[in-house]
């Protein structure tokens, strides 16, 4: 055949897309490690060429309240498989166009779907939700998960999910309930920034569609970015907020590299950044409502590790509660699973807090922020009371959930408005405590020039934290549909975090 009939022919087969094709990608099966532990997400170690990730935003209380113009419910996917032609013969290898275009992506959520907005009907949606801002957002995402869904054993799976999350309160817009009961409109409260009316606005989402690049094409590059200042004339101002998320791959090779950008402003002083592996189905960390995510077996305590490369370029600040690992689960203070009665489900988080000007507030003469025990690797528990032997400076801080009957005094409640339901935090610093868990056990390590890859046996950890339960109650079983790393940068204006995160992976028994 002629050079110019088989370059003919190639562009007729491929705009037809009845080429032979050949899912080019690296495999993303469950790998057998050395301990006997198989991978609880889909995209084991990042490294499927084929791609799946979304974002969400989120304000104060972990709902949408109201949609920017122009950008839709703030869900938005980047999902696409990538192929490869599989020439009719080898003379075919010679078209030169055919060279030129060795692969191919193709979308699976177009521009249309991921501006979808209130009004707009797509699939499956509820007519309750059309013009319930809130609802239409979580089903925003259950459809967005449906477009990129890959099937897998022993479930399917969607994304990993990058959070974003507006601090700011209006406590005069009564749009966040208090330990999920309503609450009217109150104020001023000082615990909370806010400008004035709109303080709690989404962000402005703009999104690159993943494309092949370089001279090759064989350089996989996408990104979101944006502002939460609407009217600000440039994303470079001083003064504006900002954040960024790119991913970058060879086609074929290694891990995605996820470079993360965070900047806050005097309006927006209070902003989150996370890179999120959830629940595939059901709720995750945080939520009363179903998500999607990357977890296809959910991690339970004490079997489970946590393995990832971070490289920490800027820090965000003295204020910036910089996660190395975050991880989020529900359970009542009866210790019996959620089912989303936002009264009696309590959102439990843990955090090690890497930012090594984060000082402890767990003090031996104001015990209300330690939590009332402190458990060693190797089962002793010491009281906070045990002023020579608890590891005060091991944590930084643990609230109470609100909703709770016998809680030991001195207590400190949580936050009753930054969740839907009642929550309980317990935030731990690089302490030798935590050192036979692979964790951090001194300040600075793993931080700005100091990129580390660690392995965190975070199951262990979460099986021995102590967290509140009603007296005389089956413990609960800890099951963690959210695993977590980022940063919260805490009422602090025009600061800049910067990171990077390759490898994630999290391991479970085989």
């Amino acid at each position: 055949m002629a050079q110019h009939e088989t370059c003919s022919s190639w562009l007729l087969v491929l705009s037809l897309l009845s080429i032979i094709v050949s899912f080019y990608r690296v495999s993303c099966v469950n790998l057998d490690h050395e301990n006997g532990y198989i991978s609880a997400v889909g995209d084991s170690g990042m490294r499927r060429d084929g791609l799946r990730v979304a974002i969400e935003a989120w304000n104060q209380c972990n709902e949408v309240g109201e949609e920017v113009p122009k950008m839709g419910s703030p869900r938005v996917a980047d999902c696409f498989d990538v192929y490869k032609a599989s020439p009719k013969s080898q003379g075919e290898n010679n078209c030169s166009l055919c060279n030129a275009i060795p692969y191919m992506l193709v979308h699976r959520v177009t521009e249309e779907e991921n501006r979808l907005g209130i009004g707009k009907s797509f699939l499956g949606l509820e007519k309750k939700a059309i013009l319930d801002v809130n609802h239409y957002a979580v089903q925003k995402e259950v459809y967005l998960g449906s477009k990129c869904q890959v099937e897998d054993k022993p479930n399917p799976w969607q994304f990993w999910m990058i959070m974003l999350k507006n601090g700011n309160m209006d406590t005069y817009a009564a749009k966040c309930p208090k330990n999920g009961l309503l609450s009217g409109p109150y104020g001023p409260d000082n615990n909370f920034p806010c400008f004035g009316k709109g303080c709690m606005n989404q962000p402005l989402i703009f999104h690159n569609y993943t494309t092949l690049q370089g001279a090759n094409r064989t350089t996989l590059k996408g990104s979101f970015y944006g502002t939460w200042d609407l009217h600000s004339k440039s994303r470079t101002e001083n003064n504006s907020s900002f954040y960024s998320v790119k991913w970058k791959k060879e086609l074929g090779k290694g891990s995605w590299i996820f470079h993360h950008v965070l900047k806050t402003s005097n309006k927006y002083p209070w902003l989150m950044l996370y890179l999120r592996s959830d629940a595939t189905f059901g709720f995750s960390g945080g939520y009363h409502y179903p998500t999607r995510g990357m977890l296809k077996i959910i991690p339970e305590s004490p079997n489970f590790k946590v393995k990832f490369t971070l490289n920490v370029i800027k820090g965000g600040g003295p204020n910036s509660q910089f996660y190395l690992m975050d991880i989020g689960s529900c359970w009542k203070n009866n210790g019996k699973l959620c089912d989303g009665n936002v009264t009696t489900d309590v959102t439990r988080y843990s955090e090690m807090i890497l930012n090594p000007e984060t000082p402890s507030w767990c003090k031996p003469d104001s015990p209300k922020l330690c939590p009332p025990y402190h458990i060693f690797s190797n089962g002793s528990r010491i009281h906070r009371n045990d002023t020579i032997r608890f590891p005060y400076e091991a944590y930084h801080m643990y609230c109470a959930p609100g909703n709770g009957e016998y809680i030991e005094e001195p207590n400190v409640h949580c936050d009753p408005y930054s969740n839907p339901q009642p929550q309980e935090i317990l935030q731990i610093l690089p302490h030798p405590v935590w050192g036979d868990y692979g964790y951090p056990t001194r300040k600075g390590d793993g931080w700005i020039g100091d990129p580390k890859t660690w392995e965190l046996d975070v199951g262990k950890l979460s099986q021995s934290l102590y967290f509140y339960q009603d007296p005389g109650t089956t413990p609960a079983i800890r099951k963690w549909t959210s695993i977590n790393l980022g940063t919260e940068i805490y009422k602090d204006p025009n600061q800049v975090a910067e990171w990077t995160v390759t490898d994630f992976d999290i391991l479970v028994p085989k």
